[in-house]
């Protein structure tokens, strides 16, 4: 591949302009610059970010799935982008040859699809669930993974013409599991980074209020869609214990059961992945049934 055009794509709920303005110096100066810079504004409405930057207003939040999906499209609309880089609006590119790394990894591999970043607070510390494998003990170690972090990565535009994008039923929560299985069942590869660093401030997923129920629902759809049908009883089962064991709060264990639940019983769509793609993944460390 020559050397590919990068878009930036980063979604807002404007709660965090200080951040976001940040952030936005942080990709400016950045040595190989961006293509294109879109800012999705998800069900509120965006300042002035200054030249050179997309704003794109949503009248209602349409969740993660959904607003980086609409930030795709604006990118396609744009023009001139080979790869999208997805940033939190609180992440912070500390290092200016971020960018440029990037586009020397895309530009080395045809068939890498995602490039997942290492996320660390300003102390440099890596929380455990910011580590896209399993044996997470050393967030420097990189390599190929099954999966890939939200807040930091980068989607080749091929590979998502190919597979197609966000799953926008998803809202929130496992968004990113399901794009990474349909990736790899289509042969491209997931590589985790950890030079790409992504600042990014101390949180838990479970500060959100629908976190628990999502959890559960889309966790029950993504093997509802992706898993051969002996391993779906296997899979859910593995997550059910390791629920019960793990969630300390009696309401978020409520609402999880509740959305359990919910994932039985709505549709969600069937595309079983190969065979040959789950003994891929269990040779890469993670098996798809934990």
């Amino acid at each position: 591949m020559s050397v590919p055009c990068l878009g930036v794509a980063i979604l807002t709920m404007g709660t965090r302009p200080a951040e976001l303005g940040a952030l936005l110096e942080s990709v400016e100066k950045q040595s190989v610059p961006a293509a294109r810079v879109v800012v999705v504004g998800n069900g509120c409405r965006l300042p002035d970010l200054g030249p050179g930057v997309t704003s794109v207003e949503l009248s209602e939040n349409l969740g993660v799935s959904g607003g980086r999906n609409v930030a795709v499209e604006t990118l396609r609309e744009l023009g001139d982008v080979d790869v999208v880089v997805d940033l939190d609006d609180d992440g912070l590119l500390v290092d200016n040859e971020v960018f440029s790394r990037i586009t020397e990894l895309h530009a080395a591999d045809d068939q890498l699809g995602i490039l997942s970043f290492r996320i660390a607070d300003e102390t440099g510390q890596t929380q455990r669930r910011h580590v896209p494998r399993l044996r997470a003990g050393d967030p420097m170690q990189g390599g190929e993974v099954t999966t890939f972090l939200g807040g930091g990565h980068t989607l080749s535009m091929r590979m998502l013409d190919e597979i197609g994008g966000w799953p926008d039923a998803f809202f929130f929560t496992h968004e990113e599991t399901d794009l990474a299985w349909r990736a790899l069942d289509a042969g491209w590869r997931i590589v985790y980074a950890p030079e790409l660093l992504l600042q990014h401030p101390k949180t838990s997923p479970a500060r959100h209020a629908v976190y628990y129920r999502m959890t559960a629902r889309n966790r029950v759809w993504l093997a509802r869609r992706h898993l051969p049908l002996p391993l779906v009883p296997v899979y859910l089962g593995t997550w059910l214990l390791l629920t019960l064991v793990r969630t300390r709060s009696l309401p978020g264990l409520r609402a999880w059961l509740g959305g359990f639940v919910e994932g039985v019983r709505t549709p969600c769509g069937r595309r079983p992945m190969r065979w040959r793609t789950m003994w891929r993944m269990t040779k890469l460390g993670r098996p798809p049934v934990i």
